[in-house]
């Protein structure tokens, strides 16, 4: 014999009671059937329940509804006429029963919790008489069989009575039998029900009494998940829970099975199958008592509950006095409130509960009432009371044979900006559960589930500013590199928010690089870059990257915000690192203390690494004393080019037309651009200095530069052709060449400027508008490390942007 138990989705029309018809009649084992109300109906009962309450005539349209709802199904599945109208004579008296004991309610304007009871209870009467005809079952009355007392603000079954009368009709069973859910009556005969869920309690008191081999509850998904799908899109069926785990993941907030539901089974250890009405093909979640051996995934699930609050009794007047926590918890249970979680202080100075925020107020003042006279002495200092919370569990038997899993899960949520308020934990090590703010559920949630059940699949959350040259590359760079990443890095980047002159476009679900940039220009919604931040914040995505392909001032000022949100920031845009030292140690100790990264590689050296080898030798204790560079790729193309036919106005332009150079070439050629680079280098390298402390010789003099416009001053500096030409020629009879380098001395002097290079310099050789870096340290002292390779153009700088990117993940 098996018992199958069929929810209020699964009845809730006549195409899904057809569904139940293929599963119950596809089976050849004597079967024991229990159903739900029809969904949605026992919440219109106890609707039209309240309003008749209030006096409100509009609760016989309620009741009106559900009638029809209910003949309606009738006449959907049973088409010949004599038959549909036995099928309503046969629910006839509980349809009467619903118009009437409203209309009581109405006269008397009283809804006592008997009246609610049976009320609340027609819904089940109805579904299983229509559905014990159309599966040719026999109907049997629950109220008749399953027994209950009214204790603690809810139904509980007794088990005797119960028992005794399940035992006396089971050898009168038939093929098939039907029994409503959910409902029951005490011994006076009243009626009760079992609690919103009841109806699987129903099922798995039938099965214990009966010795059934099976228990299947049919719901409306596959079994229990990882984690909730509707915020855990990546969430998936669980194939086997022990009874314990499955009682845990229920207590926390998994709505597939009522937690009573697992001890009246485990007790007879009859094992539970949890199956989908609409895809009954599927493997299902199986219960039973078998503990699997460790494996690669030590916990089964995930579980949260919302809309809880955190009630706080502290007091140093509590520690090593007896009997509070029996005075606190007694007080709440005579009021009927249940504590879902208890944290306590090892010092016993504070009790942490946690309780439904429905409940806050009355549970505040049985614990005022209770402990009167210890608040009045001080005793006790305060009792807190944190709203908009939730608790998150993570359960799993094997949790108990790993090491780690209390730092994997902390480390995981804490890195992501998540504040935990309280933590649980039994001696069984079968759950941790904690309290976090109800808005961080969906980070929490999704970083947790990342860490424990897709480990070996990373997701990256990134919103771009900018879809210029860098980062329309960048861009692309992201949708050809997907497949590639996934399959060799296991990381999945998905590009979630671009913000742009015209306003932005955000898609949590993540944005077609394809056509992002068409969807940006059409579709955008206005809004400032601080409008930007706001959503990226709002929309709270764990493993959030921020990504800056703008020269805006404006964009490097929302930095710090975003780091202190605990986004990362990655970014080609060099004005916030090289403003003052005192912002650009804000933006790093922000990004340490807060576990994120604040990546800025690109500032420097376009796509050539530059500062993640200085970060390294600085981590591993070695001290930098000197540093010397080639830092403009504009710069090092004008001197390589310069010749006796090719003077200074001509190769400027030549450098403009070929994008090497700033639109405007004064940027390049006031040496403003290589000053941020030294300073970065040199923050970097340990060294705190300011704009003001580097020795700056422009490229070209300072009145040049100052000329009103581009127009004049490309008119102007060809005066200077021939000054550079004799430079040039000069410099090239000593057998030297010019080079526009940064001089970084151990006494902490900076000097930018022309300069001349022999033969046996590094800087020598190097061509177009490579970069070259050399690094004297205490380690490096006799012959320095050097860096040297492109460091100009949008490719090789979307390429760095992205290799920061991934480090983001990979650190």
């Amino acid at each position: 014999m098996k018992v199958l138990k069929f929810g209020g989705t699964s009845v809730g029309s006549a195409d899904s009671i057809r569904k139940v018809k293929e599963i119950v009649h596809s089976s050849e084992e004597q079967t024991v059937i229990v159903v739900s109300a029809m969904g949605g109906i026992t919440d219109k009962l106890i609707q039209a329940a309240n309003l008749a309450a209030e006096g409100n005539t509009a609760y016989a349209d309620v009741v009106e509804n559900i009638i029809e709802h209910h003949k309606n199904t009738v006449l959907e599945l049973f088409l010949n006429p004599n038959e549909a109208e036995g099928i309503l004579e046969f629910i006839a008296p509980e349809l009467d029963e619903l118009r009437s004991i409203n209309k009581g309610v109405f006269l008397i304007r009283e809804l006592s919790r008997k009246s609610l009871e049976s009320i609340s209870g027609i819904g089940e009467r109805l579904s299983s008489k229509i559905i014990s005809r159309f599966l040719d079952a026999q109907w049997y009355d629950s109220r008749e069989y399953i027994k209950s007392y009214y204790e603690y603000g809810r139904s509980q079954a007794d088990l005797g009575a119960t028992n005794k009368l399940l035992a006396e009709v089971y050898t009168n069973l038939g093929k098939r039998s039907l029994f409503p859910g959910f409902i029951s009556s005490n011994l006076k005969g009243e009626n009760n029900t079992l609690g919103r869920g009841g109806s699987d309690y129903t099922a798995s008191l039938l099965a214990a009494a009966f010795d059934a081999d099976m228990l299947e509850i049919w719901t409306d998904v596959d079994g229990f998940m990882t984690a909730d799908p509707r915020v855990i899109s990546r969430a998936y069926s669980i194939k086997h829970l022990s009874y314990a785990e499955a009682m845990e993941l229920s207590h926390f907030g998994a709505k597939v099975i009522y937690p009573p539901t697992i001890l009246p089974v485990y007790q007879k250890n009859i094992p539970i199958t949890i199956k989908n009405t609409f895809n009954p093909e599927a493997p299902g979640t199986l219960i039973d008592g078998v503990k699997e051996s460790s494996g690669p995934k030590q916990i089964k699930g995930i579980s949260s509950i919302k809309s809880v609050s955190l009630l706080t009794v502290q007091g140093i007047g509590m520690v090593g006095v007896s009997g509070i926590s029996m005075r606190l918890f007694a007080s709440l249970a005579a009021r009927e409130i249940n504590v879902i979680l208890i944290s306590q202080a090892s010092s016993e100075n504070s009790i942490s509960i946690v309780i439904d925020s429905s409940q806050t107020e009355l549970a505040r003042t049985a614990i005022e009432t209770e402990f009167k006279r210890e608040l009045e002495d001080r005793q006790i200092s305060s009792i807190v009371i944190d709203d908009q919370m939730a608790v998150v569990a993570i359960v799993g038997e094997n949790m108990k044979h790993t090491t780690g899993m209390s730092g994997l899960l902390f480390n995981s949520v804490g890195k992501n900006g998540v504040n935990v308020y309280a933590i649980a934990q039994g001696a069984s090590e079968l759950n941790i559960s904690f309290v976090i703010k109800e808005k961080d559920i969906k980070k929490a949630l999704n970083v947790i589930h990342e860490s424990f059940f897709l480990s070996d699949y990373s997701r990256l959350n990134l919103f771009l500013v900018g879809k210029g040259t860098v980062g329309s590359k960048l861009i692309n760079k992201v949708g050809s590199q997907a497949e590639k990443l996934m399959k060799e890095n296991s990381l999945k980047v998905r590009l979630v928010g671009l913000a742009g002159s015209k306003g932005m476009v955000l898609d949590p679900e993540g944005l077609d690089p394809n056509s992002v940039v068409e969807k940006l220009e059409n579709e955008a919604a206005k809004g400032t870059v601080e409008d930007f931040r706001d959503r990226i914040i709002e929309m709270n995505l764990a493993n959030s990257v921020f990504v800056d392909c703008s020269a805006s001032e404006e964009v490097a000022g929302i930095y710090h915000s975003l780091l202190d949100a605990n986004v990362s920031v990655v970014t080609a845009n060099k004005i916030a690192s090289s403003s003052s030292y005192e912002t650009y140690r804000k933006l790093k100790d922000t990004a340490r203390e807060k576990g994120v990264k604040f990546f800025f590689e690109t500032n420097v050296g376009a796509g050539l690494p530059i500062i993640a080898p200085i970060n390294d030798l600085v981590r591993s204790g070695d001290k930098i004393v000197r540093l010397e560079a080639v830092l403009s790729g504009t710069l090092n193309y004008i001197v390589n080019t310069l010749s006796a036919e090719k003077p200074l106005s001509e190769v400027i332009v030549e450098a403009k037309e070929k994008g090497f150079s700033e639109p405007d070439p004064r940027v390049d050629l006031s040496g403003t651009d290589v000053v941020r680079k030294s300073l970065i280098l040199a923050r970097e390298s340990g060294y705190g200095l300011e704009e003001a402390d580097v020795e700056v010789e422009p490229f070209v003099p300072r009145e040049y530069l100052d000329l009103p416009s581009l127009d004049a001053f490309m008119d102007k500096v060809k005066e200077l052709d021939p000054v550079f030409e004799e430079k040039r020629r000069k410099a090239n009879e000593q057998g030297k060449r010019l080079r526009y380098g940064a001089q970084l001395t151990s006494d902490g002097k900076a000097k930018v400027g022309l300069m001349e290079v022999d033969k046996s310099h590094p800087f020598f050789e190097l061509e177009g508008s490579n970069n070259i870096v050399l690094i004297w340290s205490e380690h490096y002292y006799e012959h320095p490390m050097q860096i040297k390779g492109y460091g100009a153009g949008a490719d090789v700088t979307a390429a760095g942007v992205f290799a920061d990117i991934i480090k983001v993940a990979n650190v």
